[in-house]
């Protein structure tokens, strides 16, 4: 499944309170094969995102599925399947968004990111053309009363 294939693929749903724990076995494989089994997951292509505790200053990686915007960019979104809070990722993001740029790695190897947190007209076009292909982030959307970010992964 290449960057341009985004088909609504079948798709499970994670149990959220098993999600930290699959997430964690999930970037040990991620680090340690570029199988397609582990980088392609519930159909969608994955990335492992590195990010720097906004609190804790301590590395972190989180596996995460990616959508691609009409301009070819990875947008990532901080849905934690409808929780009532954004994801701990996303917060660090919001420093990273201000410090420039974060690391993501790919099947196909590494890239440096800009992350930027879409708001207004834009998040609004890209939100409707994601949830066209990805419905479920819909029913996510359904379950929290705070707006789901995207995130997109522009590489420098």
């Amino acid at each position: 499944m290449g960057l341009n294939d985004q088909r609504n693929n079948p798709f499970t749903e994670p149990e959220r309170e098993k999600l930290i724990a699959l997430g964690r076995k999930h970037v040990l494989g991620m680090e340690f094969t570029d199988a397609e089994q582990v980088w392609i997951s519930s159909g969608m292509e994955h990335l492992l995102l590195h990010t720097v505790g906004r609190r804790s200053g301590r590395a972190h990686k989180v596996a995460l599925p990616f959508w691609v915007d009409g301009d070819g960019h990875r947008v990532v979104v901080a849905s934690f399947v409808g929780a009532p809070q954004h994801p701990a990722w996303y917060w660090n993001l919001t420093d990273a968004d201000a410090n420039g740029k974060v690391l993501v790695k790919l099947r196909t190897g590494e890239v440096w990111v800009r992350p930027e947190i879409l708001d207004g007209a834009e998040y609004r076009e890209l939100w409707a053309a994601l949830t066209a292909d990805r419905e479920f982030y819909r029913d996510y959307q359904s379950r929290t009363e705070r707006r789901i970010p995207l995130v997109r992964l522009r590489e420098l």
